[in-house]
């Protein structure tokens, strides 16, 4: 897919956000999760990372049951590590269900990656 062909279906991506999606996205846009930025279905070499905090290189992909043992999820996430970041990996259902325990991991990855490069929030 070409670099604008992915971007277009990156914006795409970001007018349909699956119901999980939509509950974390409210609760991490705008700095609100301890003064980190996401991103929301953003690209990212040959593919679209759900959220990405380019400030600490990390990954944020919430999967539905098709992801279940899958072999391209286990490739991507590779590559991602090579690129230099962190994947994290939740089920829509725990991001739905269990909001804050979500939340609380993705604080623990962004606290475990070193110190905010900004202001404290």
């Amino acid at each position: 897919m070409r670099t604008s062909q992915k971007t277009n279906f990156a914006r795409e991506l970001r007018h349909r956000l699956t119901d999980a999606e939509a509950r974390v996205w409210w609760r991490i846009r705008s700095r609100q999760l301890a003064g980190f930025k996401f991103r929301r279905q953003h690209p990212v070499g040959p593919y679209i990372a759900d959220f990405i905090c380019l400030e600490v290189g990390l990954v944020i992909e919430l999967d539905g049951g098709h992801h279940l043992d899958s072999a391209s999820d286990a490739r991507r996430d590779a590559w991602f590590e090579r690129q230099g970041y962190r994947v994290l990996r939740f089920w829509n259902n725990e991001a739905l269900v269990q909001t804050e325990a979500v939340l609380e991991a993705i604080l623990r990855a962004l606290a475990s990656n070193g110190p905010h490069p900004g202001p404290p929030p």
